[in-house]
């Protein structure tokens, strides 16, 4: 190892979902633009062509004159043989297709429910983990068999299901998940500076954080820049930018862009419990009863959008057009890093810099008053193989019933897929603030429609459930 720059060479990465046309991409220029880490990354994915289009994809980032590092790319046959040695695991998976997607997002808007987002909570939430899970399930006991001493990082939603199925399935799993929301946060708190104070050249990286919550409907409890307190700004730049929302460098066509926001309701929910909301409007929006999400006019006059299936079916196309043409060579790689955090994470856990970074953990007395052993958001610092949970508190009053109602939740979702039971499904989509307005009836009318619509991709199981919910 050099003295003066140490490195970790022979590493074996297991990219579960090596087909991926976003986050795969964007995690192997990491690791090309690394030059501490060296080794083979294996890509499984159920659609083999895809996992081989971005093998040459990665072999071509390797071989960049820009790279840093030299990695290999393999195509694993079978998740077994992805798994077999490796030192860490990435998941990075999408359950099912765009045909069950739209039944998860726009199947309830019949019902009056109107969802920005559809893969964590409420009725889309739901469905999109009984997909899931039953795949969590498998790699969870192939990690167990396999690599049971690897380091597993996920990114596939909806995120606190995927890893409490991780973790019941085998408990002592070393994984956790990372998401990017509180990174937005953070580019905002920075703006705030900027627009307020005068300070420019923040990068997100400065602004220190504590946060708390679940993915999604994540909180920051504390925030500062140097030794500045960024609460009392923050209240300030809240009030001034309440009723207009904060519209900084957007032009006139922002709202198309489906992923943007004003960032009312993160004002509306600091406002209302004094914690800096730390996720994008349209994810916050459905973790609560229907305040900003009355109909599709409500969300606009919030400042989101509600982002379509049909949408989501052109960026597709894009991105598939987008790998033609790299693997082609039409277009040429830019090999700017993602922004991510997953490479340097890798990167401490090997001993190569300590870091703290927030990740979904389960929860260990972290947030004393969320259920003991649900997946939450917080702060952990990372070392040579060792990951620490840092104590973020309870949760205040109010906030904590909110949070906790989806906690609950989330933990009775799991049990509902692995063991196909409807009623439990049911109640928990009843337990949902998205269906508070709807009559019962119409509740468990919809579930079973939306079963029905993804009936194909659900274990068999289900198939049997399903009548017998409909019968009852």
């Amino acid at each position: 190892m050099d003295r003066f720059c140490p490195k970790a060479r022979g590493l074996t990465v297991a990219y579960i979902g090596g087909g991926s046309r976003g986050w795969a991409w964007g995690f192997m220029k990491d690791l090309g633009m690394d030059h501490q880490l060296e080794g083979v990354v294996r890509l499984y994915d159920i659609d083999r062509d895809a996992a081989e289009k971005n093998c040459r994809i990665g072999e071509m980032i390797s071989s960049h004159p820009e790279a840093r590092s030299h990695w290999r790319y393999e195509v694993a046959g079978t998740l077994r043989e992805a798994l077999i040695g490796a030192d860490f695991v990435v998941i990075s998976i999408l359950p099912g297709h765009f045909g069950h997607m739209r039944s998860d997002v726009h199947w309830p808007e019949r019902y009056g429910i109107w969802q920005p987002v559809g893969d964590t909570v409420g009725p889309g939430g739901l469905m999109r983990a009984l997909r899931t899970v039953p795949m969590f399930v498998e790699i969870a006991l192939a990690i167990r068999d396999n690599a049971p001493r690897a380091w597993v990082i996920n990114y596939t939603n909806p995120m606190t299901v995927c890893m409490n199925t991780l973790y019941a399935v085998f408990p002592d799993i070393r994984a956790f998940g990372c998401c990017h929301e509180v990174f937005g946060t953070q580019k905002l708190l920075a703006e705030m500076l900027e627009d307020l104070e005068g300070i420019k050249g923040v990068r997100r990286e400065d602004i220190r954080t504590g946060v708390t919550g679940i993915n999604h409907f994540t909180f920051l409890y504390s925030a500062s820049y140097q030794d500045l307190d960024i609460f009392p700004l923050y209240r300030r730049f809240a009030d001034r930018y309440f009723r207009t929302g904060f519209l900084k460098g957007k032009d006139d066509n922002w709202m198309n862009n489906n992923f943007d926001c004003s960032h009312r309701v993160k004002f509306d929910l600091f406002r209302r419990y004094g914690l800096i909301a730390a996720a994008g409007d349209r994810h916050l929006a459905e973790f609560v009863p229907p305040w900003y999400l009355k109909d599709q006019n409500t969300a606009k006059e919030w400042g989101f959008s509600l982002t379509t299936v049909d949408w989501r079916e052109k960026d597709l196309s894009e991105r598939l057009a987008k790998r033609a043409a790299l693997l082609s060579g039409a277009e040429p790689i830019d090999m700017k890093e993602s922004g991510e955090e997953g490479h340097l994470l890798l990167k401490a856990l090997l001993g190569l810099g300590d870091m703290v970074s927030n990740v979904n953990i389960p929860n260990r007395g972290q947030i004393p008053n969320l259920p003991e052993n649900a997946v939450v958001e917080i702060n952990a610092f990372f070392s040579r193989d060792a990951i620490t949970p840092m104590y973020s508190g309870p949760l205040p009053h109010g906030l904590d019933a909110l949070v906790s109602r989806h906690s609950l939740n989330q933990l009775g979702i799991v049990k509902a897929a692995m063991n196909c039971d409807w009623n439990l499904a049911l109640n928990v989509l009843l337990n949902d603030p998205q269906t508070f307005r709807l009559d019962p009836m119409d509740t468990e009318r919809m579930l079973g429609e939306m079963i029905e619509n993804t009936i194909d991709i659900l274990p068999d199981a289900w198939k049997r459930a399903h009548k017998a919910g409909k019968e009852a």
